[in-house]
């Protein structure tokens, strides 16, 4: 039994260097799983327990359960370590395999530009060559798609169908069928989600994913399989047929639906083969493609309320890796019919990039979160009750996507309206959609309803981002909610039309959010709000004081490409339990601006027209400031239980209630806009005199009081503001109010990057609100001295966003602005190298 070196010489000193027996050694490990870290009470203890160890001295007892403790850690590290390797040589041969397909299409690339230059320099050759129709083109991603003559649906026709889709999408998967360019923003390594890739001038849109997951790959086909499950966006997929074949694959014939996502488009579905093989090197394929030129066979006729959209040659290629794991490429390729939706939204069905973000990436994700809940079931996220919590956020999305697109089989029909159409409203009294929403709350009072009504608009955005609007609406509540209608009209009370919000006056309570749960990469957040104060009146005791709402928030990250962001809340009683009746309303805001995708491999940039571009295009391409998303739709709708007698009162008051939020979110879109306010603004507020001077009266005091200059007004920074270099600056940089309970009053791009908000949300957080128990004791002892001599600087710790992630910092430094009289107008804090942890 090896021991540290220092207790091992203080052993031999003493002469008391002990050789542990096999038994003594059996019942220390037993121990040991059981408390790995005793105290020297207990240490004692177990030497009285047992007898074979009472030889032993407790101090020899505690240095045997160090250097376990030791063995332990290290057998760990190297576990995570061979983990880290296997997956850095799988990601290695990944990228080797797309450097190759790399090199192929510029190999192919470069001998197009050597023909091209030679008919270029030599035009005679050129229009024979023209004439004689052998010009060379640039691939298959120029062709249109061939054009199959219709196929007999027999099994043998099947099986000749789904074999050329293999190829074909092998040939995507792994060739220059279509030509990729990389989606902007992603950039590929170990830990994130993979590489991804956009179409670039093919018929239709097309995605293209490659990456590593912890599942071996007869997992991954079945979770794959199951697509509604991870897409949101699909509502059911019906395996019609299924046929197997020779070589131990599968022939299937499926009916897809997708939901619209929003009110002003039509509903997908697709008829469809899906063929699942393996291949020679043990690899699986699942591929599919639309069924639309067969005879003689099943099919699947148009069907009311949608749109017959087509796959092309789409599918998963899954390999074994070796130690465990599957790597994947996944490819998504679609036409979805853009001529069937008005123009302004066709940028939504023409989009690669929405493609990707909605499809690709939601199955890579997927796959991440199911493989992270596997091997850490113990972490605070989604893992803590991975399969409960990953059901909820499903059925909020599906509940919310069904009264969104009101599918006459569900139940559901349209009223009248009252003579304009800009709020619809929808109806469904079908008893499956009632039979869960007999809620009860705590307080005994239970509701009843035997309808459901649905009152859902949607509206163009212009000049705000949606992940700003997003975290807006959901920090926000009371600028756009009514908390009287909330409380009576979503809890369902019975008590007739005299009492339904409209009829009485009261305040709005306050919001407390309380994080529930949420994925690897933050893109969904499961929360639980609390509304507080409701019941304000005495003839209120019927209502519960309280109301509490799950809600789903996704899409807050306004540097990413294509995704859309979603707010959805459903009322729920405060027992929550897993099965507990769901009615979602929300909103749903998507951008209409097609992505700036990268630009073709074939395309060469002229060096004038680069020169030309200067320095100022440096930030054209960056969503961060918002020039990235200029319009985008937004579709909300709410849905409201009731009892069948008060339908006409209820809609009257729903169709009012929906107008009040659409004049609310216009209001609150206006004031975010960057050319209505520079306070409200998208980002910045580079245009703002009072924070020009701001950012002068900091920098002063900070040299008054620190000695030295907080910005570099000398190199790259010669020339620039004070506001503009305090804004750039690396570090998070918060003024608050000098008063009892601090409040933000401005934040530099830093600051509120590190605090997840915006600056008309930052007058709402306090400073003691954002750091944890250690901060607020640290700031508390230093506090005095700050105002005493006017700066101070506190130790490293964590602090927390807005969301709850919680920061590191290395240290931060406090000082006192004065403003031109010297005297005392905000302090200011610097968080130096900060990070989310």
């Amino acid at each position: 039994m090896a021991i540290s070196c220092k207790d091992a010489k203080n052993a031999m000193d003493n002469g008391k260097y002990v050789r542990y027996t096999p038994e003594q050694v059996e019942a220390l490990e037993r121990f040991y799983h059981e408390c790995p870290k005793p105290s020297s009470i207990r240490r004692q203890q177990l030497i009285r327990e047992c007898p074979i160890l009472s030889n032993i001295e407790p101090k020899q007892i505690k240095v045997w359960f160090q250097n376990r403790r030791c063995r332990e850690k290290q057998r760990k590290e190297a576990s995570r370590l061979q983990v880290v390797n296997r997956k850095l040589t799988a990601m290695n041969k990944l990228l080797m395999e797309e450097n190759d397909r790399l090199q192929k299409q510029v190999s192919q690339l470069v001998y197009e530009n050597g023909y091209f230059r030679q008919n270029t320099q030599n035009p005679t050759l050129a229009s024979k060559d023209v004439s004689s129709d052998s010009v060379v083109t640039s691939g298959q991603h120029h062709l249109p798609p061939p054009q199959h003559p219709p196929r007999d649906a027999s099994p043998a026709g099947l099986l000749s169908i789904a074999e050329e889709t293999l190829t074909e999408f092998l040939s995507k998967a792994t060739g220059t069928a279509v030509e990729w360019v990389q989606m902007p923003g992603m950039k590929p390594g170990p830990d994130s989600i993979g590489i991804v890739a956009i179409s670039h001038g093919c018929t239709g849109v097309a995605a293209r994913a490659c990456g590593l997951v912890g599942l071996e790959p007869t997992r991954v086909a079945e979770i794959l399989k199951d697509r509604p499950s991870w897409n949101r966006d699909c509502r059911a997929v019906d395996i019609l047929n299924v046929l197997p074949t020779a070589n131990g694959g599968t022939v299937e014939l499926l009916y897809m639906q997708l939901y619209a996502p929003t009110t002003l488009a039509p509903a997908r579905d697709f008829w469809l083969l899906r063929y699942t093989s393996v291949m020679e090197d043990g690899s699986l394929v699942v591929c599919e493609r639309s069924l639309n030129n067969t005879h003689n066979g099943p099919n699947m006729p148009p069907v009311q309320s949608f749109v017959r959209a087509e796959m092309l040659s789409s599918g998963y290629l899954i390999r074994p890796c070796d130690g465990g794991g599957s790597m994947i490429h996944i490819v998504d390729h679609m036409n979805l019919e853009a001529w069937s939706v008005p123009e302004v939204l066709r940028p939504l069905y023409e989009s690669s990039a929405m493609l990707s973000q909605k499809t690709t990436m939601a199955a890579l994700r997927q796959l991440r979160q199911i493989a992270e809940e596997l091997s850490q079931s113990n972490v605070a996220n989604w893992s803590r009750r991975p399969a409960a919590l990953r059901a909820l956020s499903q059925r909020l999305s599906r509940g919310f996507n069904e009264a969104l697109n009101g599918f006459t089989d569900q139940g559901w029909s349209v009223m009248g309206n009252d003579g304009t159409d800009d709020v619809t409203i929808l109806v469904n009294s079908t008893p499956d959609k009632l039979m869960s929403l007999n809620l009860t709350f705590a307080n005994g009072f239970p509701p009843v309803s035997n309808t459901v009504l649905c009152a859902r608009a949607s509206m163009l955005l212009q000049n705000v981002p949606p992940a700003i609007l997003l975290r807006f609406l959901r920090e926000h509540r009371s600028e756009w909610a009514d908390n009287n209608f909330d409380a009576y009209a979503f809890a369902a009370v019975k008590l007739g039309p005299s009492s339904m919000p409209g009829a009485r006056v009261g305040s709005y309570g306050s919001q407390v959010i309380l994080p529930l749960a949420h994925t690897i990469e933050h893109e969904e957040l499961l929360e639980v709000i609390k509304l507080d104060g409701i019941g304000h009146c005495t003839e209120d005791t019927i209502m519960p004081r309280d109301l509490f709402l799950l809600q789903l928030c996704s899409g807050m990250d306004e540097n990413a490409v294509g995704t859309s962001s979603e707010l959805l809340f459903a009322p729920i009683d405060a027992s929550f339990a897993d099965d507990a009746p769901l009615l979602p309303s929300g909103f749903r805001i998507i951008p209409l601006d097609p992505a700036k995708e990268a630009s073709s491999p074939n395309r060469t940039l002229d060096l004038t027209s680069s020169l030309e571009i200067g320095s100022g295009n440096k930030t054209s391409n960056s969503y961060s400031t918002g020039s990235g998303c200029t319009r985008s739709v937004m579709t909300i709708a709410f849905q409201f239980a009731f009892e069948s007698h008060m339908q006409e009162h209820v809609a009257s008051v729903a169709r009012q209630y929906v107008r009040s939020i659409i004049s609310s979110v216009q209001r609150v879109a206006l004031a975010l806009s960057p050319s209505h306010s520079s306070h409200g603004g998208l980002r910045s507020p580079l245009g703002s005199p009072e924070a020009n001077t701001l950012a002068q009266w900091i920098c002063q005091s900070y040299r008054c009081y620190l000695g030295v200059e907080l910005l570099n007004f000398g190199g790259e920074g010669a020339g620039e503001s004070s506001l503009k270099m305090l804004w750039n600056h690396c570090d998070a940089i918060l003024c608050c109010s000098a008063k009892e309970l601090p409040v933000f009053t401005f934040a530099n791009q830093a600051g509120l990057d590190m605090l997840e908000t915006t600056l008309v949300a930052l007058q709402d957080i306090t400073l003691e609100k954002i750091f944890d128990d250690q901060g607020r004791k640290s700031l508390c002892s230093e506090f005095p001295q700050i105002m005493q001599q006017g700066y101070g600087c506190l130790q490293g710790g964590i602090c927390l966003s807005s969301m709850g992630r919680p920061i590191s910092y290395e240290r931060a430094v406090a000082w006192k602005v004065l403003n031109e009289d010297d005297n005392p107008h905000c302090l200011c804090f610097m968080f130096v190298n900060w990070s989310f942890v």
